[in-house]
């Protein structure tokens, strides 16, 4: 009899939170955040625009050429601010990604999911070991390799945590003990 009641009790409190949860699903889903960005693809389609980190995005943004859309400046998705707008009268989607290769995916799949995108201009700072390039030149590699995330810290700087190599640049000056001002970087998998 009491395994009766109990299996009675466990059925309901299935249903109660089976309801609870299609409560919550359908009111954290922002129906709102929906019709948005039917409202956006339906005067696309769209360049999409992705920057890493701060600096980039405030760079980007100091020129001015970025038009925010006044009736849909942006949908927040994910924890990221899709900002829509135009450049030089061209629709743009600006969205910045976060640094690592794992932010730069998920982010440009989710562009190309949930908006109506034709083309994706990743842009921001890179490294170099070319010499005959400077800032501001535009880049089109042929072949790529990501070989992790390297910090750049100051010669007094900490290590970031997640760091599983450092190298200190100072240790290769020549003449030795010569003052070297880029300090180390530290290396972590991503």
């Amino acid at each position: 009899m009491a395994s009766k009641q109990t299996a009675k009790c466990c059925v309901i409190l299935q249903l109660l939170s089976l309801t609870l949860l299609v409560i919550s699903v359908s009111s954290s889903t922002p129906s709102n955040s929906m019709n948005t960005i039917m409202e956006v693809n339906r005067k696309g389609p769209y360049i999409c625009l992705i920057s890493v980190y701060p600096p980039e995005e405030d760079a980007f943004f100091s020129t001015g050429a970025f038009k925010i859309n006044s009736h849909h400046p942006f949908v927040d998705l994910s924890g990221r601010r899709f900002r829509v707008g135009k450049i030089h009268g061209r629709k743009v989607i600006y969205v910045r990604c976060g640094i690592g290769m794992v932010n730069a995916a998920a982010t440009t799949q989710q562009m190309v999911d949930v908006f109506e995108i034709i083309g994706i201009i990743h842009f921001g700072i890179a490294g170099n070991v070319n010499n005959s390039m400077s800032i501001g030149d535009v880049t089109i590699p042929k072949q790529f390799v990501h070989t992790g995330i390297w910090d750049w810290l100051k010669s007094n700087g900490t290590l970031p945590s997640n760091d599983i190599a450092e190298l200190k640049i100072g240790s290769y000056n020549v003449p030795k003990g010569g003052v070297n001002l880029l300090g180390r970087i530290g290396f972590g998998y991503e």
